[in-house]
């Protein structure tokens, strides 16, 4: 469905007309078109006196043919000054190297002035290193103070653009180009304020074009929606799919595996054979399990039936556990799998009405929590991506004035869209993002429920 405010914001009367009013004005947001040579489109600016920077020197020129420095001389690259432009399309501060609470003065040094010269739609990632890592109490809780500013400069970035923070372990620093071609590109246009953590990991992407060339996909609920957002992303990155949903979407199922050059499996994931008959219809194994499947019965607990809180519970929670177990035991999911797990900012901050599905989204992030240790002894990491408002079919038949408010209360002022949440889907399927795991990667503009 369609964003009227959003669209009228962006036109030449509705601009004037918003800026007269003093209303919000949301930005059109960048997204990821086929045939881009390079992830960023336009100047990046990197500063910190970290070690992370000599880690990101080696593929920078990859990211972008426009890279810049903050201080003179540093990174033997060409200054940047917000009085002489260019425009900035992407930040890398590395603040790895802060240790002591006089040196986070340097984050405003480095930030005031670039802010002055951002373009549309800029990425920021900060740079640093877990403060659980850390001995020195201080140092640690110099990184931890990090996320209280990625968050904080999310919310007054504006113009469309984005912040995250990446805490990089010892070993993860292999992993920092999959990780910087996804967040500063438009792949991450729907994630802000959000916080990662990678470690080292021994799998690396071949061929950035097709990152998931030679491997096998499964995504369920895939006939439309966010699940059909999902195949398609995940085919483009070079992956085979096979795409599982309810019999009765068995026609809209097979038309869209004809056009991925996939396979459609029809089949009701809380059958009692569910289970036999995917490990049946997968002899060769999969690669990669998205969970996408999912249900809302919305009713407050007062008038919550046992149909409605079942159905939820047995289809967003229980049939994933289930398959990933049969999988495992099976031996299908083979080494170094990835596994992704559809979960909501419902399970993350509560919303009224939702009880069922908030328990069963929370769930899913205990899951892929408890799970990633077991799965890790054989290079598979699981993981969750949480949407925030996403512009589906499900949403579009919320009360306006809900929808309404679900779509702006977030720091891009809009909701997102299923590509968005499938960009997010992709980068944890690739083989050098097993350097997260037990992760939640909210997909929700920074919405502010549960910041």
């Amino acid at each position: 469905m369609s964003d009227r405010y959003l669209a009228f914001a962006n036109s030449t009367s509705g601009r004037r007309l918003v800026s007269a009013l003093g209303l919000p004005a949301p930005l059109l947001l960048e997204r990821w078109m086929a045939g881009r040579s390079r992830p960023v489109d336009g100047a990046l600016l990197l500063g910190g006196e970290g070690s992370l920077t000599s880690a990101v020197m080696p593929f920078a020129n990859k990211l972008t043919d426009a890279l810049f420095a903050a201080r003179e001389g540093q990174l033997e690259l060409p200054r940047w000054t917000a009085e002489h432009g260019p425009k900035l399309k992407a930040l890398v501060f590395d603040a790895s190297g802060l240790t002591r609470f006089e040196q986070l003065i340097e984050l405003r040094d480095f930030f005031q002035p670039a802010f002055k010269g951002l373009d549309k739609c800029p990425r920021v990632v900060i740079l640093g290193r877990a403060p659980e890592s850390l001995k020195d109490p201080i140092a640690a809780s110099v990184q931890r103070s990090l996320e209280g500013f990625s968050r904080s400069l999310g919310k007054e970035i504006r113009r469309g653009g984005n912040v995250q923070l990446i805490y990089v372990g010892k070993g993860g620093e292999t992993q920092l180009e999959g990780a910087l071609r996804f967040f500063l590109s438009p792949k991450s246009a729907y994630v802000s304020g959000q916080v990662l953590r990678l470690n080292a990991c021994g799998e690396q992407v071949k061929d950035w074009t097709r990152p998931l060339a030679g491997k096998k996909a499964l995504v369920t609920g895939a006939s439309r929606g966010i699940g059909a957002a999902i195949a398609e992303t995940l085919a483009r990155d070079g992956a085979e799919v096979v795409l599982l949903d309810v019999p009765p979407a068995k026609d809209a199922l097979d038309a869209l595996a004809a056009r991925l050059g996939g396979r459609g499996l029809a089949l009701d994931i809380c059958a009692e054979d569910a289970a036999a008959q995917l490990v049946e219809a997968l002899p060769d194994g999969i690669d990669i399990v998205v969970h996408n499947a999912g249900i809302t019965r919305d009713k407050t607990l007062a008038k919550m039936s046992d149909a409605f809180w079942n159905s939820v519970i047995n289809v967003n929670l229980n049939a994933p556990q289930v398959l990933t177990q049969a999988l495992l035991d099976a031996g299908k999911l083979h080494d170094n799998g990835r596994v992704v797990l559809i979960a909501s900012i419902s399970g993350i901050a509560g919303n009224m009405g939702q009880t069922n599905y908030a328990v069963s989204k929370a769930g899913v992030i205990g899951l892929a929590q408890a799970w990633a240790p077991t799965l890790a002894k054989r290079g598979i990491s699981i993981n969750a991506v949480a949407p925030g408002f996403i512009e589906t079919q499900m949403t579009a038949a919320i009360p306006l004035t809900i929808r309404e408010a679900g779509r702006r209360m977030n720091s891009m002022g809009q909701g997102g869209l299923p590509q968005d949440v499938a960009e997010a889907v992709a980068w944890f399927a690739q083989p050098g993002s097993g350097a997260a795991t037990a992760q939640v990667l909210r997909v929700c503009g920074q919405s502010l429920l549960g910041a």
